[in-house]
């Protein structure tokens, strides 16, 4: 599979990198205040040491337009796709070391499967901020570098917390695995062991 960089053209389908705002203090925290795993990914979608931060006040006005929202990170070691998911609304990954991000365009979901054919990878240098599209399906980071890595995750605020109780209406109701949070497994994935819907086809990618 061919990596490409985020500052690549072909990026622009899928997000932006975000280049006019620095965000040093919140990298230091993520690094000195959350675990990094060195054979697991772990996810925390709200951790109070970078929610504290004036960076918390600045995301929320400057990037989502006032709305509330959540810092957490994902943190750990990481080379397979998984999963994809999406949300209403972008994600905002800030990377404290390099990372890898799989994604694909919403709208090549059929009736929630899509054949991984259609991944694409691009490498996040460290102390680069991205913004992830609402239509951009995305999972887990994967690892560019030995010792793993640390990301914070930016969304609306209460993102992967408690699934709400829904009677199943659509074809995509199925695909709801937490709120703000619908997913689509591969068959290989812990997930799909899991009981989450598995609408992935073709390889798991592995990088």
């Amino acid at each position: 599979m061919t990596i490409k960089s985020v500052f690549d053209s072909s990026f622009s389908i899928y997000g932006k990198v975000i280049t006019e705002i620095h965000f040093d203090q919140l990298l230091s925290v993520l690094t000195e205040k959350t675990p990094k795993p060195s054979n697991e990914v772990l996810y925390v979608p709200s951790e109070s040491s970078l929610e504290q931060l004036p960076d918390m006040q600045l995301l929320s006005n400057n990037i989502y337009g006032g709305m509330p929202i959540q810092i957490g990170y994902c943190n750990g070691s990481n080379h397979t796709l998984n999963c994809l998911e999406y949300h209403r609304g972008s994600e905002i990954n800030i990377a404290a070391d390099d990372i890898i991000l799989l994604i694909a365009p919403l709208d090549k979901i059929n009736h929630g499967t899509l054949d991984t054919s259609v991944v694409e990878a691009f490498k996040v240098p460290a102390g680069t901020a991205v913004q992830l599209y609402e239509t951009t399906l995305h999972y887990a980071p994967c690892t560019a570098a030995d010792d793993g890595f640390r990301v914070a995750i930016v969304l609306p605020r209460d993102t992967n917390t408690e699934k709400p109780q829904i009677q199943e209406l659509t074809d995509e109701d199925k695909l709801l695995w937490a709120r703000n949070k619908w997913l689509i497994a591969h068959p290989d994935s812990p997930e799909a062991k899991q009981g989450a819907f598995i609408g992935l086809t073709g390889s798991n990618i592995t990088v």
